[in-house]
């Protein structure tokens, strides 16, 4: 057997170019205890933390794969919630960077994340139309609400009440009992998408948002929860069954629905409408932390402010009516009577929720978030659908606020799609040019060295010496930059329709273009004198021009400039003479034009990408195809070989990047990390590293190593990535008492969950052998007469020597919380007798009750029918029965001891240093002041 070909594999070496990116929200985040400096924003896969003082990316929170949709920070501003593009959701630690706890349940891309008042509870809503309420310090779901038809766009928990409230796409509001897990009301006066709701006005209110012009309130009456037990149940209306909700018309012309009243907790009832001045839908409604202020935007670049007035402002502004409506009543009623005289005023929702101002962004609103800083100072912080993070501030309490931008995040990337990348001889560089800028890029810093504006860019290239560079645009023309100076030195209109592609001559004295007035170009490099200077500049000028029947799509010179391909629009290549301009080869085969094509080091192949997704592997000796192949699940955008190699990349619109060797038509490696179309890409003059540009705003480097790559091992990774991404879609294992189809689980299956439960069998089987042995070896040292000694197993060895039921309780202590359930459900019921006997010996030892009786409640739950029909498992259950009452019950005295001493420590504490634990920094002041007035009082009174 032959040797086998080894390549080096190339690995993703960062993520740069990107700001932010649009799927997600941003939100400000607490770091060093200051308040409205940071904010996180979704990157791809990953989260960025900006500094906005200082415009600097602070801390990277890394992703695995899918792509980040929305951000939640806890509470007390020590964690972010991520929720991600498959339904997962990571919580990150800002202190440390890391994303510990992981939660998989949806089936679908996160929509909505909420925190409850203290941050042990987090709601998820998804696309697959689920909430889930996830237990944060347990890290295990608690519960599963199904109710929406179709995504959810919010959910948020009642601070005082145990109760949820969530708005969908499905046009309802449902409020949900967490106590019961049910929904005990459906508001159904929206007839478009709810986008968007909040609570405010200390709960009592609730505003919604949807696809019209305006935010709807509504008014929430709490009704007694304790009802008289005594007192006669009320009568159904005639002709009502039961089940059914009765309905009416609502002002507006919507349905309301009336629950029975023994079901209700709470009334709602429309109280007006706020009227917005977009007349778009609503894509984000907010309020800041305090419920003071609330925001919303439509789809334009607008963001609207109100202030909701606390109960004595609303006073204030009653009684200030009151005396002018007298003050008017009296003048009307006639002079100097000075009798008081009935008024009445009405206070309407205008008066309470006020229009402050409207902010003006540069561009198109993605996402917001706003905090009010104790002086009453708001800042909102933006980013922009054009890749960009702005800060306004402003004062709600001036006669006349204006915001003010204070800050803004843009020097790391482009506004918009980067459609030409470019590296410098020394692979130090990058160049990358969008549609108004070129930026210059440090390939081992990543940080942007120089800005440059300019017109639609498509093609670009460094000039030998790397001093310049050279821009084709879309309207024709030759730019020519200066990278000392950052200044343009020269614009040449060089075609009538745009410059698609531009080549540089091997002898680097010049370059030709092709541009869609369907003709080739040779131009060379020439020094001029300059105007404002005795120097001379570089320039450009023509030499001769090749006309053609088609538009050119691209041109490539070969590495001796004897030949230049050019593809055209008619699905050909033809190959030319350089010096006499005569045709030589037509490369014909594709079925759509010829995007992409390169030109080996030695000039015997030439490689063709098209859009009809194949790669043509063509000998330019005799223009013989020698190989097609199906690239691409999308057109091929991009194609360039590595230097001195025969091996090539290809991008595609299809998200991949992949290399291939053209001598054996092999499929090398494949590159996953974009996650929109590729729109190019750029492999460094030494081979080592390719970088690349996709429609998600973001640049990927990409860096050979020295690992040696083996296709067969390759192959087998990619099948097993395969097997993995199948099992997580399979069906969710049955339960029994669910209907089918119905999944009230939270977790989901999972390659994770699926190899826990694995390892709980083979501990169990481990288990079963080493007991089986043990009992052999008492039978041979009895039959011996002497002590025989028995051979320890390996694994136990490695744990430490412990015993077979002790590592079985090991391997249940290594499975996440989060993942537990889903394991044990998982598991097959042959393994539940021993495992059930293996936790009743734990617990009597009282180890790890906690865990042990969470998995034995679980287990009891889903396979109770089989378990109570089992004979053989009666006396075990009794058994469980007694020791789990006692060491639980042991268990929590401990914990009430504990908690009964912390709480004697803390009043000890507080007596001696006259601090509060836990307390408001401004209660705690006042406290002192009125203490103190206390002490002054009581002198004066001795005195």
């Amino acid at each position: 057997m032959g040797l086998t070909k080894q390549y080096l594999r190339y690995v993703a070496s960062a993520v740069f170019g990107l700001i932010g990116s649009q799927k997600g929200n941003i939100v400000f985040v607490t770091l060093r205890g200051e308040k409205g400096r940071y904010v996180a924003v979704p990157a791809c896969e990953h989260v960025f933390i900006w500094d906005l003082r200082k415009g600097e990316k602070i801390l990277i929170l890394q992703g695995l794969k899918q792509e980040v949709t929305c951000l939640c920070p806890s509470p007390d501003g020590l964690h972010l919630a991520v929720g991600y593009e498959d339904g997962s959701i990571r919580i990150f630690s800002l202190l440390s960077g890391e994303g510990n706890v992981t939660f998989n349940g949806h089936k679908a891309a996160i929509t909505s994340l909420k925190y409850d008042q203290l941050g042990g509870r987090l709601a998820s809503g998804s696309k697959d139309t689920d909430i889930i309420v996830w237990d944060v310090i347990n890290e295990s779901g608690l519960y599963r609400l199904k109710g929406h038809k179709d995504a959810i766009t919010q959910a948020l928990f009642l601070r005082e009440k145990n109760l949820l409230v969530s708005s969908g796409k499905d046009t309802v509001v449902k409020w949900w009992d967490l106590d019961t897990q049910h929904c005990f009301k459906t508001m159904v006066g929206h007839r478009t998408e709810v986008w968007g709701l909040v609570l405010v006005s200390e709960e009592k209110r609730l505003i919604t948002g949807a696809s019209d012009s305006e935010l709807r309130a509504w008014d929430i009456a709490y009704l007694q929860e304790i009802k008289d037990l005594e007192e006669p149940e009320p009568k159904k209306i005639k002709g009502s069954s039961p089940g059914i909700q009765d309905t009416h018309e609502a002002e507006d012309g919507a349905l309301e629905v009336d629950e029975a009243p023994e079901d209700r907790i709470l009334t709602c009832r429309k109280a007006g409408s706020i009227l917005r001045e977009g007349r778009d839908r609503v894509v984000n409604l907010s309020t800041d932390r305090t419920g003071r202020m609330l925001a919303c935007h439509g789809t334009d670049s607008v963001l609207e402010v109100f202030c909701i007035l606390s109960r004595e402002e609303i006073q204030k502004k009653m009684d200030k009516k009151m005396k002018k409506a007298r003050k008017k009543a009296r003048l009307n009623s006639g002079k100097g009577e000075e009798e008081d005289l009935e008024v009445s005023v009405e206070m309407t929702l205008q008066d309470e929720i006020q229009r402050v101002t409207n902010i003006k962004t540069s561009a198109k609103i993605k996402s917001f978030d706003l905090i009010l800083s104790p002086q009453g100072e708001l800042k909102a912080v933006f980013l922009l659908q054009n890749n960009l993070v702005e800060l306004y501030s402003l004062n709600p309490s001036a006669p006349a606020p204006q915001p003010v931008r204070t800050s803004r995040v843009t020097l790391g990337g482009h506004r918009s799609d980067v459609r030409t990348l470019s590296f410098s001889s020394d692979n130090i560089a990058v160049l990358s040019a969008a549609a108004d800028s070129i930026k210059i890029w440090n390939r081992s810093t990543l940080q942007c060295i120089r800005t440059m504006t300019c017109e639609y860019a498509l093609c670009s290239f460094f000039v030998p010496g790397d001093r310049q560079v050279v821009i084709g645009t879309k309207t024709g023309r030759l730019q020519l930059y200066d990278l000392a100076s950052g200044t343009l030195l020269e614009t040449v209109d060089a075609h009538d329709g745009a410059l698609w592609s531009m080549s540089l001559s091997p002898d680097q004295r010049g370059f030709v273009t092709g541009g869609a007035d369907k003709s080739v170009k040779f131009w060379d490099f020439e020094l001029v004198k300059d105007e404002n200077s005795t120097q001379k500049r570089l320039s450009v000028k023509q030499t001769r021009t090749l006309q053609l029947d088609e538009e050119v799509l691209s041109v490539r010179y070969s590495p001796h400039q004897n030949l230049l391909a050019v593809s055209l629009l008619d699905c050909t290549v033809k190959i030319f003479y350089v010096d006499t301009l005569k045709f030589f080869l037509s490369l014909y085969g594709h079925k759509l034009p010829v995007i992409c094509m390169d030109i080996s080091y030695d000039g015997a192949l030439i490689a063709t990408g098209s859009a009809d997704r194949n790669v043509k592997i063509w000998g330019l000796d005799f223009g013989d195809c020698h190989k097609s192949l199906f690239a691409h699940d999308d057109s091929v955008m991009y194609l360039q070989f590595v230097p001195k190699s025969h091996l090539f990349f290809t991008a595609g619109k299809d998200r991949k990047i992949k290399q291939w060797d053209a001598d054996n038509f092999e499929h090398i490696q494949t590159l996953e990390g974009h996650h929109q179309e590729i729109w190019c890409l750029a492999v460094s003059p030494n081979g080592d590293y390719v970088v690349s540009s996709s429609h998600d705003k973001s640049l990927r480097l990409w860096e050979r190593t020295r690992e040696p790559l083996i296709l067969e091992e390759e192959r087998e990774m990619q099948r097993e990535a395969e097997y993995e991404e199948s099992v997580a879609k399979e069906d969710q294992p049955a339960v029994p008492g669910e209907t089918q189809g119905e999944n009230y689980f939270t977790g989901k299956k999972t390659i994770e969950t699926v190899k826990a439960a694995e390892r709980i069998m083979e501990a169990v089987e481990l288990y079963r052998e080493e007991t089986a042995k043990m009992k052999e070896h008492k039978a041979i040292c009895k039959a011996a007469g002497k002590e025989v000694p028995l051979p320890t197993n390996p694994i136990l060895m490695a744990y430490g020597n412990i015993s077979p039921s002790a590592y079985v309780l090991e391997i249940f202590k290594g499975i996440k919380s989060s993942e537990l359930e889903e394991s044990l459900l998982v598991l097959p019921f042959s393994y539940v007798p021993d495992i059930l006997r293996l936790f009743n010996e734990f617990i009597q030892l009282g180890s790890d009750v906690e865990l042990l009786c969470r998995c034995l409640f679980f287990l009891l739950r889903i396979h109770f029918g089989q378990i109570t029909s089992n004979q053989m498992l009666v006396p075990v259950i009794e058994k469980l029965k007694e020791t789990t009452i006692s060491k639980v019950s042991q268990v929590r005295d401990v914990i009430g001891f504990n908690l009964a001493g912390l709480n004697y420590l803390k009043r000890e504490c507080e007596a001696k240093s006259e601090v509060m634990f836990f307390a408001d920094a401004t209660s705690h002041l006042e406290e002192k002041k009125r203490k103190r007035k206390k002490r002054e009082k009581l002198i004066l009174t001795l005195t």
